[in-house]
């Protein structure tokens, strides 16, 4: 089989998979297959062979069907079919097993994950399958762990979904994890004593000597920097500030980390036999994906990085935009529902903007030198590829990422590499880490003074509003039309256009995105009354002027205004009136003039 044949089977799996969430798209693919055997030989005919085409369309329907079989639904005794309206106002026991380790919520408490085997609920006992997603105060689920079997004590409650445009959808997240169930916690009572071994504690060790050696907020940032913020409870101020300028890939686990370290452990060997620097690179990232659990984002980077080392014994170049498409199907032919999961989408993204794009930026900036024309690249082609998907997805663009990346390229590359030999020092003897980790004090610092100056200027996070699926696809095209255009083994095109395929491309887009979005708020006249369950909230929109009348509480402002003012693209209020005569009904005002000026307000 030919690499292009190859490449057609993997992309009609993936594309089946995206297929499914539309209705008959698995025929389409199939019916699809059937045509392009008929009809591309007439215009390809130095192309795959007919049998290819039939076997895509084949593939492409399978893997809708394997889509929907994998979607998670709940099994006839999940303790999901056991919630009423009764017992959501009784007190419940529920028995199980954590599957993840604690983390801390915004609200101050605790929060895990319950595989559930038992229920006791008035005065009756039944055995029961399933997740339970369980919230509890702090201090109760301080010791617990991964795989402990505990009891808790709390009140059973059926997710939501959202009852707001561009609400967070409860349910929709936790039914991608298989949890149709949540628990509002007050007790937990530990039935057994925690392992003696597992990754966690790791862990542990690891995060501690960082907090021990840097203190806080330093040593916990550290640590998610090393491991992902999923392994390691950050402060949301610090990791909010990070998300506003663009740094949120710095804290999770991903492709950079793996280069890195593999990038570190190959140099270290580089004495040694290729087969030994083989086992000593395929340990280092079995270890790694181990104390960062297999996230989407962790499982494509170690799997491009085995694939490196295999590369490496069998001294072959490794063709990376291949790999990468290799690597997506053997990990969605894993987990078919990571597809669509945004980690997954951003981290193949952003890999795909570095192979195909950042090359032809370093070309462009011959001018300056390699180093500086490299730091520039890597996160200008990260950003071109995962942009599209980011306003699709939010709505949101922080204008000062790209300068922020390049400043911090060289801080995160010293902190991060600092942190893996801390946290390697500290497994063997935990001062020896803490000492090295102090090292990393004022890099650390003056890190987080760059994030805190962005974070606070005028414009760090605009909201453009959410673009339509044909805007989504459109950018997308511009974005392979410029690719195109820049391969050298290409049909020529117009002289002018493939010179400036760039500054065409960018002022489509800007206009692809702009002018639609701009001519809706000109048009619009709209009132919408937000469901906020307390006092009325009610936002207005008459031909580009914006006003808010009530703010609700702090949760209120922050998870039900705020979203829908970023979907709708506001930037700003022009008029604002609280009429609210309670207190607690006036405290939203504070998150929302963080965000938002407002021109008037009664």
């Amino acid at each position: 089989m030919t690499p292009v044949s190859a490449a057609i089977l993997c992309i009609a799996y993936i594309s089946g998979l995206i297929a499914a969430s539309v209705a008959w798209g698995g025929y389409v693919g199939l019916v699809g297959g059937l045509l392009a055997a008929v009809g591309v030989k007439q215009v390809w005919r130095t192309g795959p062979k007919r049998w290819v085409w039939v076997t895509a369309g084949i593939i492409w329907f399978f893997a809708s069907l394997y889509l929907q079989w994998r979607s998670p639904l709940p099994q006839p005794n999940d303790i999901s079919r056991f919630i009423s309206t009764e017992t959501q106002t009784q007190v419940v026991q529920v028995e199980g097993k954590l599957t993840r380790e604690p983390r801390l919520t915004r609200s101050g408490r605790s929060q895990f994950f319950l595989q559930a085997n038992q229920l006791s609920q008035a005065n009756a006992t039944q055995s029961v399958t399933g997740q339970v997603y369980i919230t509890v105060p702090l201090l109760q689920a301080t010791g617990l762990h991964q795989g402990q079997a505990v009891r808790v004590t709390g009140r059973l409650y059926l997710p939501q979904p959202a009852a707001n445009p561009g609400a967070f959808d409860f349910q929709a997240y936790l039914k991608k994890s298989g949890v149709f169930a949540g628990l509002v916690g007050r007790q937990v009572e530990a039935l057994e004593p925690p392992a003696q071994w597992g990754w966690w504690r790791i862990r542990q060790v690891i995060v501690r000597s960082h907090l021990q050696g840097l203190g806080i907020p330093t040593g916990p940032l550290v640590s998610s920097m090393v491991m992902g913020r999923q392994a390691v409870d950050l402060s949301y101020p610090i990791r909010d500030r990070f998300i506003q300028v663009g740094l949120a890939h710095i804290l999770a686990a991903s492709g950079f980390h793996v280069s890195l370290l593999l990038g570190l452990v190959l140099a270290l060997s580089r004495r040694l036999s290729s087969r030994l620097q083989f086992t000593v690179g395929l340990i280092t990232l079995l270890i790694f994906v181990g104390l960062t659990g297999l996230q989407p984002s962790v499982a494509r980077a170690a799997l491009m990085g085995f694939g490196t080392l295999i590369a490496l014994v069998l001294d072959r170049k490794v063709k990376p935009l291949g790999s990468l498409l290799l690597t997506a199907t053997l990990l969605l032919l894993f987990n078919p529902l990571w597809i669509g999961e945004l980690g997954f989408q951003l981290s193949f993204l952003a890999t795909l903007g570095l192979v195909v794009t950042a090359p032809a930026i370093v070309q462009r900036l011959d001018w300056v030198p390699p180093a500086i024309a490299t730091l520039i690249a890597v996160p200008l082609a990260a950003s071109i590829w995962t942009l599209p998907l980011l306003l699709y997805t939010f709505g949101l663009v922080s204008p000062y990422s790209i300068l922020v990346n390049i400043l911090t390229s060289p801080l995160v590359a010293l902190i991060t590499l600092g942190g893996f030999i801390s946290g390697l020092g500290a497994i063997f003897w935990p001062p020896a880490g803490s000492l090295f980790a102090s090292l990393l004090y004022y890099p650390t610092h003056l890190l987080i003074e760059i994030v805190s100056f962005f974070a606070t200027l005028p414009g760090n996070t605009v909201a453009v509003g959410s673009i339509s699926l044909l805007q989504f696809l459109g950018l997308y095209g511009l974005i392979g039309s410029v690719w195109l255009f820049s391969q050298e083994n290409r049909p020529v095109y117009p002289v002018w256009l493939k010179k400036q395929s760039w500054s065409v491309a960018t002022a489509t887009a800007i206009a692809l995105i702009i002018i639609p979005i701009w001519q809706t708020q000109q048009q619009l006249l709209r009132v919408t009354v937000l469901a906020t369950g307390q006092t009325p909230v009610m936002v207005i929109q008459d031909r580009g002027l914006v006003g808010l009348i009530n703010s609700g509480d702090e949760d209120t402002a922050q998870y039900t205004i705020l979203p829908f003012l970023q979907k709708q693209g506001i930037n700003r209020l022009d008029w604002a009136i609280a009429i609210s005569p309670k207190p607690e009904n006036r405290r939203g005002w504070l998150p929302i003039l963080d965000k938002l000026p407002i021109k008037s307000f009664y």
